[in-house]
C-alpha cells in the first residue's frame, strides 16, 4: 500500500473544495470542511499531486512534499504563445556540435525537469540512460561499430544504409551515428506501462524543447535505435530490457546557429471531422 502522507494545514485551508473537484480519482472528500482521503481509497491515488498543485494557499501536502518548495505559478509564468511558436518553428535537428561536454549540473537539471513529463495514466515508468561524457560516447561508438562489423563478418545481412555507414567510418572516420555529439540520452519505458511507446516519445519531445531553451542542440537518433533493434547483444550491453520500448536523442553544445525559422505551414494536411460524411 502506498503511504500518501496526505496532510492539510487547517490554518491555511480556505475550504474552497478545489482539491476535491480536481482529483482525477475522486477520492478526496471534505470532512468537517477539511480535505481527507480515507485509508481504503489510498490505493486509488494516481500520485499526480494535483491536490498539492491546485490548492491556492499551499495547505495540502502529499508524499511528504512541502508545497512551499514547488515553483509558484502565475498567469504569466508560462511562455506566451509567440515565444512557443518561435520555439516550435525555430528548433532544428542539430548535426554539428562543439567538442565541449555540457556541464554536468545543467544535464542534471534537465533530467530533473524531464522527470515531470507526462505519462499515460501517470504511470511514470520511464528510465533515462545517459552518456554524460564525450569520451564515453566515443567508446560506445567504437563498440557499436565493432558489433556491426562482427555481424557483417558472420554473414548477417545489414540494411544498406548501415553498410554504407560502416564504409564511411572506415574510409573517412565519419561519425554517422552520433554526428559528433558529445552526449546521448536513451529513454526507455516499462513494457507493461499503459502507454509505453507514447511515454517515450513524449519525454524525448519535452527534452528537445528543454535542450533548445538551455542553449543546446539536439537530434533524434533513429540510426542508433535501429542498430539496437538488430543487434540485441549490444542492447543488452546498455541494459535495455528485451521488450522495453525506447528511443534515442543526441545533444550537446551546438556548433551551428540558425538565423531564422523555416516556412512549412502547409506541410500538414488538416481535415475537419465535420466535413467527413458518414455512410448512408
Amino acid at each position: 500500500m502506498t503511504n500518501l502522507n496526505f496532510t492539510v494545514d487547517a490554518e491555511k485551508c480556505t475550504h474552497c473544495g478545489a482539491c476535491e473537484r480536481d482529483c482525477p480519482s475522486g477520492i478526496i472528500r471534505l470532512k468537517n470542511q477539511l480535505p481527507l482521503i480515507s485509508k481504503r481509497e489510498e490505493n486509488s491515488c494516481l500520485q499526480c499531486e494535483h491536490c498539492l498543485a491546485v490548492c491556492p494557499t499551499g495547505a495540502i501536502s502529499i508524499f511528504g512534499h512541502d508545497p512551499a518548495v514547488s515553483i509558484p505559478l502565475a498567469s504569466d509564468s508560462f511562455p506566451n504563445l509567440q515565444s512557443m511558436e518561435t520555439l516550435v518553428r525555430g528548433r532544428r535537428s542539430v548535426r554539428q556540435y562543439r567538442q565541449d561536454d555540457v556541464p554536468s549540473d545543467l544535464i542534471k537539471r534537465l533530467l530533473a525537469d524531464l522527470a515531470n513529463s507526462p505519462t499515460g495514466c501517470n504511470a511514470r515508468a520511464l528510465s533515462f540512460l545517459l552518456s554524460d561524457k564525450r569520451e564515453l560516447t566515443k567508446t560506445i561508438l567504437g563498440e557499436v561499430i565493432e558489433a556491426l562489423e562482427k555481424r557483417q563478418a558472420d554473414g548477417a545481412a545489414l540494411p544498406e544504409f548501415l553498410g554504407d555507414g560502416l564504409k564511411a567510418f572506415k574510409n573517412k572516420g565519419d561519425d554517422w551515428i552520433f554526428r559528433g555529439a558529445p552526449h546521448f540520452l536513451i529513454v526507455t519505458a516499462d513494457k507493461d506501462a499503459p502507454c509505453a511507446r507514447e511515454d517515450v516519445i513524449l519525454a524525448l519531445a519535452y527534452f528537445e524543447m528543454l535542450a533548445n531553451c538551455a542553449g543546446l542542440g539536439a537530434c533524434w537518433c533513429g540510426i542508433l535505435s535501429t542498430i539496437l533493434e538488430i543487434a540485441p547483444e549490444f542492447r543488452s550491453r546498455l541494459g535495455i530490457a528485451p521488450a522495453a520500448p525506447f528511443y534515442t536523442i543526441l545533444f550537446g553544445l551546438p556548433a551551428v546557429r540558425y538565423a531564422r525559422t523555416v516556412q512549412r505551414d502547409s506541410a500538414a494536411v488538416i481535415r475537419r471531422i465535420g466535413d467527413i460524411h458518414r455512410p448512408d
